[in-house]
Protein backbone atom coordinates (compact mmCIF):
# COMPACT_ATOMS: atom_id res chain seq x y z
CA UNK A 1 0.00 0.00 0.00
CA UNK A 2 1.41 3.77 -0.36
CA UNK A 3 0.62 5.95 2.51
CA UNK A 4 -2.75 7.93 1.68
CA UNK A 5 -3.90 3.93 1.34
CA UNK A 6 -2.78 2.80 4.22
CA UNK A 7 -3.81 5.42 6.44
CA UNK A 8 -7.54 5.35 4.82
CA UNK A 9 -7.18 1.62 5.73
CA UNK A 10 -6.13 2.26 8.57
CA UNK A 11 -8.87 4.86 9.75
CA UNK A 12 -11.91 1.97 8.79
CA UNK A 13 -13.06 5.13 6.13
CA UNK A 14 -16.70 4.78 5.46
CA UNK A 15 -19.00 6.99 3.36
CA UNK A 16 -22.90 7.72 3.50
CA UNK A 17 -25.31 9.30 1.61
CA UNK A 18 -27.60 12.01 2.27
CA UNK A 19 -30.93 13.33 0.43
CA UNK A 20 -30.03 15.50 -2.64
CA UNK A 21 -31.08 19.30 -1.91
CA UNK A 22 -32.31 21.41 -4.78
CA UNK A 23 -32.80 24.78 -4.20
CA UNK A 24 -34.11 28.15 -6.29
CA UNK A 25 -34.93 31.97 -5.80
CA UNK A 26 -34.28 33.30 -2.25
CA UNK A 27 -32.79 30.49 0.05
CA UNK A 28 -30.43 29.28 2.72
CA UNK A 29 -30.07 26.47 4.54
CA UNK A 30 -28.19 25.80 8.02
CA UNK A 31 -26.15 23.07 9.52
CA UNK A 32 -25.39 22.07 12.09
CA UNK A 33 -21.57 20.62 12.82
CA UNK A 34 -21.63 17.77 11.41
CA UNK A 35 -20.07 14.81 13.24
CA UNK A 36 -18.23 13.45 10.36
CA UNK A 37 -16.64 14.85 7.45
CA UNK A 38 -19.01 16.55 5.35
CA UNK A 39 -18.98 17.06 1.30
CA UNK A 40 -21.44 18.85 -0.99
CA UNK A 41 -21.00 18.87 -4.79
CA UNK A 42 -22.92 21.17 -6.88
CA UNK A 43 -24.59 19.22 -9.93
CA UNK A 44 -26.43 22.57 -11.27
CA UNK A 45 -26.69 26.29 -10.60
CA UNK A 46 -24.44 27.80 -8.10
CA UNK A 47 -24.74 28.81 -4.44
CA UNK A 48 -22.52 30.30 -1.68
CA UNK A 49 -20.98 28.08 1.04
CA UNK A 50 -20.62 30.59 4.73
CA UNK A 51 -18.45 28.50 7.47
CA UNK A 52 -18.21 29.57 11.04
CA UNK A 53 -14.48 30.82 12.03
CA UNK A 54 -14.10 31.49 7.99
CA UNK A 55 -14.34 35.20 7.19
CA UNK A 56 -15.12 34.79 3.67
CA UNK A 57 -18.20 32.81 1.93
CA UNK A 58 -16.86 30.40 -0.70
CA UNK A 59 -18.41 30.47 -4.15
CA UNK A 60 -19.50 27.17 -5.51
CA UNK A 61 -19.88 26.99 -9.22
CA UNK A 62 -21.92 24.00 -11.27
CA UNK A 63 -19.44 20.87 -10.66
CA UNK A 64 -17.84 22.23 -7.50
CA UNK A 65 -17.27 20.02 -4.24
CA UNK A 66 -15.74 20.74 -0.98
CA UNK A 67 -15.13 18.57 2.19
CA UNK A 68 -15.82 20.14 5.39
CA UNK A 69 -12.99 18.17 7.53
CA UNK A 70 -13.79 20.16 10.95
CA UNK A 71 -16.76 20.20 13.15
CA UNK A 72 -18.19 23.84 12.21
CA UNK A 73 -21.63 24.76 11.79
CA UNK A 74 -22.11 25.86 8.17
CA UNK A 75 -25.08 27.62 5.71
CA UNK A 76 -25.39 27.37 1.88
CA UNK A 77 -27.37 30.20 0.35
CA UNK A 78 -28.38 31.68 -2.30
CA UNK A 79 -27.67 35.55 -1.18
CA UNK A 80 -26.25 36.46 1.75
CA UNK A 81 -29.40 38.30 2.17
CA UNK A 82 -31.60 34.96 2.57
CA UNK A 83 -32.85 34.20 5.94
CA UNK A 84 -31.98 30.57 6.69
CA UNK A 85 -33.51 27.99 7.72
CA UNK A 86 -32.70 24.72 9.35
CA UNK A 87 -31.44 22.22 8.01
CA UNK A 88 -33.32 19.94 9.94
CA UNK A 89 -36.33 21.18 8.75
CA UNK A 90 -35.82 21.09 5.01
CA UNK A 91 -34.52 17.51 5.27
CA UNK A 92 -37.28 16.21 7.33
CA UNK A 93 -39.66 17.19 4.79
CA UNK A 94 -37.76 15.47 1.69
CA UNK A 95 -39.47 13.10 -0.56
CA UNK A 96 -37.99 10.41 -2.70
CA UNK A 97 -34.53 11.33 -1.68
CA UNK A 98 -34.55 15.27 -2.54
CA UNK A 99 -35.19 17.88 0.28
CA UNK A 100 -36.17 21.63 -0.78
CA UNK A 101 -35.80 24.67 0.11
CA UNK A 102 -37.14 28.16 -1.50
CA UNK A 103 -38.84 27.64 -4.91
CA UNK A 104 -38.02 26.43 -7.71
CA UNK A 105 -34.87 23.79 -8.99
CA UNK A 106 -31.95 26.46 -10.24
CA UNK A 107 -29.52 24.57 -7.60
CA UNK A 108 -29.19 20.72 -7.42
CA UNK A 109 -26.53 19.56 -5.05
CA UNK A 110 -25.46 15.71 -3.53
CA UNK A 111 -23.71 14.91 -0.89
CA UNK A 112 -22.83 13.11 2.48
CA UNK A 113 -20.31 12.52 4.86
CA UNK A 114 -17.38 10.18 5.58
CA UNK A 115 -16.44 8.38 9.04
CA UNK A 116 -13.61 7.48 10.01
CA UNK A 117 -11.60 5.51 12.85
CA UNK A 118 -10.89 7.01 16.49
CA UNK A 119 -6.98 8.16 15.52
CA UNK A 120 -8.48 10.39 12.23
CA UNK A 121 -8.08 13.79 13.95
CA UNK A 122 -4.88 13.27 14.84
CA UNK A 123 -3.55 10.97 11.54
CA UNK A 124 -5.95 12.57 8.56
CA UNK A 125 -8.26 16.02 9.75
CA UNK A 126 -5.64 18.00 11.73
CA UNK A 127 -3.65 17.67 8.47
CA UNK A 128 -5.77 19.30 6.44
CA UNK A 129 -7.30 23.27 6.14
CA UNK A 130 -11.01 23.49 7.28
CA UNK A 131 -12.46 23.83 4.21
CA UNK A 132 -11.04 21.80 0.80
CA UNK A 133 -12.43 23.49 -1.75
CA UNK A 134 -12.51 21.47 -5.19
CA UNK A 135 -14.00 24.26 -8.51
CA UNK A 136 -14.82 22.29 -11.48
CA UNK A 137 -11.89 23.86 -13.25
CA UNK A 138 -9.43 22.84 -11.27
CA UNK A 139 -6.90 20.72 -13.40
CA UNK A 140 -6.91 17.03 -13.30
CA UNK A 141 -10.58 16.90 -11.54
CA UNK A 142 -12.14 15.14 -14.34
CA UNK A 143 -11.88 12.20 -12.46
CA UNK A 144 -13.84 13.88 -9.45
CA UNK A 145 -16.39 14.76 -11.94
CA UNK A 146 -16.59 11.04 -13.21
CA UNK A 147 -17.47 9.71 -9.60
CA UNK A 148 -19.49 12.66 -8.89
CA UNK A 149 -21.64 12.19 -12.20
CA UNK A 150 -21.87 8.10 -11.76
CA UNK A 151 -23.50 9.09 -8.20
CA UNK A 152 -25.39 11.50 -9.23
CA UNK A 153 -26.73 8.45 -11.93
CA UNK A 154 -26.86 5.52 -9.38
CA UNK A 155 -28.95 8.19 -6.74
CA UNK A 156 -31.42 9.24 -9.50
CA UNK A 157 -32.03 5.73 -11.17
CA UNK A 158 -31.81 4.13 -8.71
CA UNK A 159 -30.53 0.08 -10.18
CA UNK A 160 -30.25 -3.15 -8.09
CA UNK A 161 -27.55 -1.93 -5.40
CA UNK A 162 -27.58 1.61 -6.16
CA UNK A 163 -26.98 2.72 -2.86
CA UNK A 164 -23.86 0.30 -1.95
CA UNK A 165 -22.49 1.74 -5.50
CA UNK A 166 -22.89 5.05 -4.65
CA UNK A 167 -20.85 5.00 -1.10
CA UNK A 168 -18.08 3.24 -2.99
CA UNK A 169 -18.18 6.13 -5.76
CA UNK A 170 -18.17 8.40 -2.79
CA UNK A 171 -14.58 6.98 -1.43
CA UNK A 172 -13.16 7.16 -4.73
CA UNK A 173 -14.31 10.89 -5.12
CA UNK A 174 -12.69 11.29 -1.57
CA UNK A 175 -9.10 9.98 -2.45
CA UNK A 176 -9.44 12.15 -5.57
CA UNK A 177 -9.79 15.16 -3.70
CA UNK A 178 -7.51 14.48 -1.51
CA UNK A 179 -4.80 13.23 -4.62
CA UNK A 180 -6.54 16.88 -6.50
CA UNK A 181 -5.84 19.25 -3.01
CA UNK A 182 -2.31 17.50 -2.52
CA UNK A 183 -1.29 18.73 -5.80
CA UNK A 184 -3.05 21.90 -6.27
CA UNK A 185 -2.25 24.00 -2.72
CA UNK A 186 0.39 21.62 -1.07
CA UNK A 187 1.66 23.84 1.33
CA UNK A 188 -2.00 23.87 2.56
CA UNK A 189 -1.05 20.44 4.54
CA UNK A 190 1.25 19.33 6.63
CA UNK A 191 2.84 16.10 8.12
CA UNK A 192 2.86 13.30 6.21
CA UNK A 193 0.71 14.47 3.84
CA UNK A 194 2.82 17.22 3.07
CA UNK A 195 5.53 14.78 2.74
CA UNK A 196 3.67 13.34 -0.25
CA UNK A 197 4.45 16.23 -2.23
CA UNK A 198 7.84 15.49 -1.98
CA UNK A 199 9.14 12.74 -4.52
CA UNK A 200 12.18 11.99 -1.87
CA UNK A 201 10.13 11.96 1.20
CA UNK A 202 7.15 10.29 -0.43
CA UNK A 203 9.45 7.63 -1.71
CA UNK A 204 11.32 7.07 1.88
CA UNK A 205 7.18 7.27 3.08
CA UNK A 206 6.39 4.42 0.73
CA UNK A 207 9.67 2.03 1.57
CA UNK A 208 8.27 2.40 5.14
CA UNK A 209 4.59 1.73 4.80
CA UNK A 210 5.58 -1.62 2.56
CA UNK A 211 7.65 -2.93 5.16
CA UNK A 212 7.12 -1.16 8.97
CA UNK A 213 8.23 -4.36 10.84
CA UNK A 214 11.93 -4.08 8.60
CA UNK A 215 14.40 -2.48 11.16
CA UNK A 216 15.06 0.49 8.43
CA UNK A 217 17.88 2.99 9.10
CA UNK A 218 18.12 6.17 7.22
CA UNK A 219 21.21 5.00 5.04
CA UNK A 220 18.40 2.14 3.50
CA UNK A 221 15.69 4.82 3.47
CA UNK A 222 18.30 7.33 1.77
CA UNK A 223 19.08 4.67 -1.21
CA UNK A 224 15.62 3.63 -1.90
CA UNK A 225 15.25 7.78 -2.54
CA UNK A 226 18.66 7.93 -4.21
CA UNK A 227 19.78 10.64 -2.11
CA UNK A 228 22.12 10.81 0.48
CA UNK A 229 21.55 10.60 4.48
CA UNK A 230 21.89 13.81 5.48
CA UNK A 231 19.73 14.86 2.38
CA UNK A 232 16.76 12.43 3.19
CA UNK A 233 16.82 13.24 7.13
CA UNK A 234 16.28 17.46 6.29
CA UNK A 235 13.85 16.92 3.49
CA UNK A 236 11.55 14.25 5.81
CA UNK A 237 11.98 16.47 9.01
CA UNK A 238 11.86 19.75 6.78
CA UNK A 239 7.96 18.41 5.39
CA UNK A 240 7.02 15.90 7.72
CA UNK A 241 7.94 17.55 10.61
CA UNK A 242 10.06 14.87 12.67
CA UNK A 243 13.03 12.33 11.29
CA UNK A 244 11.83 8.86 9.27
CA UNK A 245 12.89 6.98 12.03
CA UNK A 246 10.52 8.78 14.84
CA UNK A 247 7.72 8.46 11.89
CA UNK A 248 8.20 5.12 11.36
CA UNK A 249 7.78 4.49 15.95
CA UNK A 250 4.39 6.38 15.61
CA UNK A 251 3.17 4.45 12.49
CA UNK A 252 4.44 1.11 13.61
CA UNK A 253 1.96 2.38 17.34
CA UNK A 254 -0.02 3.12 14.68
CA UNK A 255 -0.51 -0.25 13.67
CA UNK A 256 -0.21 -2.23 16.97
CA UNK A 257 -3.12 0.48 18.34
CA UNK A 258 -5.15 -1.20 15.65
CA UNK A 259 -4.82 -4.70 16.49
CA UNK A 260 -5.46 -3.61 20.38
CA UNK A 261 -8.87 -1.94 19.03
CA UNK A 262 -9.48 -5.15 17.30
CA UNK A 263 -8.98 -7.34 20.12
CA UNK A 264 -7.84 -11.05 20.41
CA UNK A 265 -4.24 -10.84 19.19
CA UNK A 266 -1.28 -11.33 22.02
CA UNK A 267 0.57 -8.36 23.28
CA UNK A 268 3.82 -10.91 22.09
CA UNK A 269 2.08 -11.54 18.41
CA UNK A 270 1.39 -7.64 17.83
CA UNK A 271 4.71 -6.61 19.18
CA UNK A 272 6.67 -9.13 16.59
CA UNK A 273 4.09 -8.49 13.91
CA UNK A 274 5.29 -4.27 14.09
CA UNK A 275 9.17 -4.71 14.40
CA UNK A 276 9.35 -5.10 17.81
CA UNK A 277 10.90 -8.06 19.65
CA UNK A 278 9.51 -7.94 23.33
CA UNK A 279 6.57 -6.72 24.53
CA UNK A 280 8.48 -4.57 27.05
CA UNK A 281 9.82 -3.04 24.12
CA UNK A 282 6.73 -2.19 22.07
CA UNK A 283 5.13 -1.37 26.05
CA UNK A 284 7.73 1.63 26.01
CA UNK A 285 7.33 2.67 22.89
CA UNK A 286 3.61 2.59 23.00
CA UNK A 287 3.31 4.66 26.33
CA UNK A 288 5.70 7.21 24.60
CA UNK A 289 3.90 7.87 21.85
CA UNK A 290 0.25 7.29 22.74
CA UNK A 291 0.52 7.99 26.78
CA UNK A 292 -1.07 5.37 28.21
CA UNK A 293 -0.10 1.17 28.02
CA UNK A 294 -1.01 -1.02 25.42
CA UNK A 295 -3.56 -2.65 27.98
CA UNK A 296 -5.09 0.32 29.09
CA UNK A 297 -5.07 1.22 25.46
CA UNK A 298 -6.99 -2.00 25.24
CA UNK A 299 -9.71 -1.24 27.56
CA UNK A 300 -10.30 2.29 26.41
CA UNK A 301 -8.97 3.31 22.97
CA UNK A 302 -10.42 6.26 22.72
CA UNK A 303 -8.79 7.98 25.05
CA UNK A 304 -6.02 9.60 23.30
Amino acid sequence: MDPLEDVLTLLETRSRLSSGLTAGGRWAVRFDAPEAVKFNAVRRGSCLLEVDGIDEPIELAEGDCYLLTQQRPFTLRSDPEADPVHAGTVFARAGGGIARAGRGDDVYLIGGAFSFGTRAQELLLDRLPPVVHVPAGTRHAETVQWALTSIDQELTHQPMGSALVAEHLAFVMLVHVLRLHLAREPHAVSGWLAGLRDPVVATALTSLHSDPARPWTVAELAGAAAVSRSTLASRFKATVGQGPLEYLTRWRIELAARQLRQGGATLASIAHSVGYGSESALSVAFKRVLGMSPGDYRRHPTTP
